[in-house]
């Protein structure tokens, strides 16, 4: 049997350490993980309250138009129902995108380090990958568009972006938008878009108004706490959707996940409680950082990518012995780093103590 070539140079995903594995090889009782930019609040009580009722007729296809759950984003975000396509989490909305328009002769253009499936996908198809370094954490935004030519389906723009946490603001990506050739789809990834405070932040979805070649793509699995049911969505012109929705799986998002979403966007008094819990934890760790000499990219997002004057991996390591699940910024082509999200208050402080202990010892 024969497989792609490009597959024998790739590796699959590979995900932080689990909580039970970690349990088990340090013999600790408790774990925090901190390394996935999940919701340490978990998710809507609404939500756990109605499960039971999410879990009959299981032997039934789920809706294979998610009906139910697009009405209701719909009228959320206030856009028509034929600019929506659900995915099994964003990711695979990511994988859609790439199904459709990338292909051996094409390239696709994005930055680097960011959301790695945007390049795992598009190498799949057999798509030139165009990568370009992050300046201070920042899209290279001008150099992007240098890249882009006549063979170019696809340019990725994650903000805020995904390890670093840092946002594109308003006129910068304004003029990504103008600038860049009709014929390329433009993808704003905004996972972390419930976090955003930025008041120069650029309104994508107002964007889509005027362009054409623009896609936004959300998700239910940061601030609403669903990653486990994997459900998220992409908004684009319909004429965009209408030539994706060949290329999804029929029935990819699971009854559950529909109806749990659905419940889990009403309940807004969540969002907002998560959302001001991870701002104001977030301020105490930046002035963690300030107080000790530690520099870090300025985060709109649920997490930090924090520059050590040692290894991330020797900072993921000792946080590991003392049971907390970190990131490690080597692994994600930032040295010296890790990439933090933020937790529940006194899980914080803990971290915070057991980092300035770390950094103190002075072996790197």
């Amino acid at each position: 049997m024969k497989a792609k070539e490009i597959l024998k140079t790739m590796k699959p995903y590979k995900p932080g350490k689990g909580i039970e594995e970690v349990k088990e090889e340090y013999g600790l009782d408790r774990i925090v993980k901190l390394a996935s930019n999940e919701n340490p609040f978990g998710f809507s009580p609404e939500v756990q309250k109605e499960l039971p009722a999410l879990i009959e007729k299981l032997e039934i296809y789920p809706d294979g138009y998610s009906a139910a759950i697009r009405k209701k984003v719909a009228q959320f975000i206030n856009v028509n129902e034929d600019q929506l396509i659900f995915g099994n989490g964003s990711d695979e909305v990511v994988q859609i995108v790439c199904r459709t328009f990338l292909e051996p002769g094409t390239n696709t253009v994005m930055a680097t380090p960011t959301f790695p499936q945007y390049r795992h996908n598009a190498l799949i198809e057999g798509a030139e990958v165009r990568e370009v370094p992050l300046v201070d954490g920042h899209h290279d935004l001008d150099e992007m568009l240098n890249q882009v030519d006549e063979h170019t389906r696809v340019l990725w723009i994650c903000t805020p972006n995904n390890p670093t946490g840092v946002h594109i603001d308003h006129d910068h990506l304004q003029s990504v938008v103008e600038r860049c050739p009709e014929h390329v789809l433009i993808v704003i990834d905004e996972a972390y878009y419930e976090y955003l405070e930025a008041e120069d932040a650029f309104d994508s979805l107002a964007g889509l108004k005027e362009h054409s070649n623009l896609m936004v793509l959300r998700t239910f699995s940061k601030a609403y706490g669903l990653a486990g049911l994997r459900i998220g969505y992409g908004v684009a012109h319909p004429d965009i959707i209408q030539v994706l929705e060949p290329a999804r799986e029929p029935f990819n998002t699971s009854t559950v996940a529909q109806a749990a979403a659905i419940i889990a966007l009403d309940d807004q008094a969540f969002i907002q409680k998560s959302v001001e819990e991870n701002r104001k934890n977030k301020k105490k760790l930046m002035k963690f950082c300030d107080d000790n000499g530690i520099s870090y990219y300025d985060s709109q997002a649920n997490f930090i990518l924090v520059h050590l004057p040692i290894s991330g991996d020797a900072m993921f390591e000792h946080l590991l012995t003392k049971g907390f699940i970190v990131r490690s910024g080597e692994a994600l082509g930032l040295p010296n780093t890790i990439r933090l999200t933020i937790g529940k208050e006194e899980d914080m402080e803990r971290i915070q103590e057991e980092m300035k202990q770390r950094i103190a010892s002075g072996v790197s």
